[in-house]
């Protein structure tokens, strides 16, 4: 392998796996970090972890052992792949982390760039926009798990680590990628938060980036890196899953919610609410058989709005909340995939570490493009097709499209 990917959560992975893949760059997905070496022909090698949310420490241990495997196979250059929302609380983990990596890394100066202008998100002045608002303005300050309340890049970065921030504007992008490295090898010791508000901006960071030990950033940041490595964008093959299938959505996103109560309207559905999980109020046994006789793949979702799902964790705990419906959605989708289910809509990136989780996979092989940032996937070495979504991605007819591409591969 030549590039390696420490990615913090599954739905972040298979997001900058599609990115690689597009760009031509054999690709592999892995849940966890592998315990033995891969004889594997891929170039590039994303490691699967749920570390978004967890302890400073336990984080920072997960993402050097990622980091360290992935040496093993070989890989000169490391990114760490992070939310285009730069999801995080002021404790981490997002500078703990980059900082961790830098240091076993030997590296001194960090690019760091959230930006995803195909998913409407872009950094300028420092600052990071969601479509034309700002991210503590865009729906964000909302999430249960990581409120972001501070748009600001840069003040972020410096609560969560004892690193200077440094800043690369706009002005100094547009001249290119040689304007770009040259700014950045100024800023020693320094995390070097870069604009970026198009497509031409990514391909002339990711040229910046070649011959870095470590970039921080979104999906966005891998555009121009597999040309580094010479690598050109390749047509790509799908066999599809033509089983029964169901959406799974944990999501409480605005785009999420706005897809489950499209998808209500053409398919049968379930919601689970957080006090009869809790409560031990459901039965396993009763959703699964409940889901195997539909003749259109249901809908199973825990996608209340923000008011209901802090209610909830004000009752029985954040974390017990939290806990409890990820338990759930992993249940349920390994009792699923043992019935024969074939395909499995996942939105949300917790929920999707669950999915994962519960479905046993260890590499996931990365198929075409769904949605900007989710690709169809499929669980190797079995015949289950997988769609991660975060929350924020996606049309309102994404829940549909995804079941046909992972049928169809169209």
């Amino acid at each position: 392998m030549k590039l390696g990917v420490v990615a913090d959560d599954f739905t972040g992975a298979s997001d900058i796996a599609l990115t690689l893949s597009e760009a031509g760059m054999p690709t592999k997905q892995f849940v966890g970090v592998p315990e033995t070496t891969i004889a594997d022909r891929s170039e590039a090698g994303v490691v699967s972890l749920k570390t978004r949310t967890v302890a400073v420490d336990d984080a920072v241990q997960q993402s050097l052992a990622a980091c360290d495997w992935l040496l093993a196979q070989g890989c000169s250059q490391i990114v760490f792949k992070i939310c285009s929302t730069f999801d995080s609380t002021d404790d981490g983990n997002i500078g703990p982390v980059t900082a961790a990596l830098a240091k076993r890394l030997g590296e001194r100066s960090v690019i760091v760039c959230p930006a995803f202008p195909e998913n409407g998100r872009m950094v300028f002045q420092g600052h990071l926009f969601v479509g034309d608002r700002l991210l503590n303005e865009s729906g964000m300050q909302n999430h249960p798990l990581t409120p972001m309340k501070d748009p600001d890049i840069r003040r972020v970065l410096a609560r969560q680590t004892s690193w200077q921030i440094a800043h690369v504007p706009h002005q100094t992008v547009s001249r290119g990628a040689a304007a770009i490295a040259s700014h950045i090898e100024t800023a020693s010791d320094r995390m070097v938060v870069i604009d970026a508000i198009d497509y031409g901006d990514l391909i002339a960071i990711g040229a910046a980036a070649k011959g870095r030990r470590l970039v921080t950033g979104g999906s966005g940041i891998a555009l121009g890196l597999p040309q580094n490595f010479g690598f050109t964008p390749q047509s790509q093959e799908w066999a599809g899953a033509g089983g029964k299938a169901v959406v799974l959505s944990g999501s409480c996103s605005v785009a999420t919610r706005g897809q489950v109560e499209r998808y209500r309207q053409v398919a049968p559905s379930r919601e689970i609410k957080i006090e009869d999980v809790v409560e031990k109020r459901l039965s396993l046994q009763e959703l699964v058989e409940w889901t195997v006789k539909q003749d259109v793949a249901p809908l199973i979702y825990s996608s209340a709005d923000p008011s209901s799902v802090k209610a909830s964790q004000e009752a029985f705990g954040k974390e017990v909340s939290s806990e409890a419906i990820e338990t759930l959605f992993a249940n349920l989708a390994a009792a699923l995939s043992n019935t024969g289910v074939e395909r499995i809509v996942v939105a949300g990136g917790e929920t999707s570490g669950a999915v994962v989780s519960g479905v046993a996979a260890t590499t996931l092989e990365v198929g075409p493009r769904i949605a900007a940032g989710v690709p169809a996937l499929k669980v190797g070495g079995r015949p289950l097709a997988l769609a991660l979504k975060s929350g924020n991605f996606g049309g309102p007819d994404f829940f549909e499209k995804a079941l046909s591409v992972l049928e169809t591969g169209a």
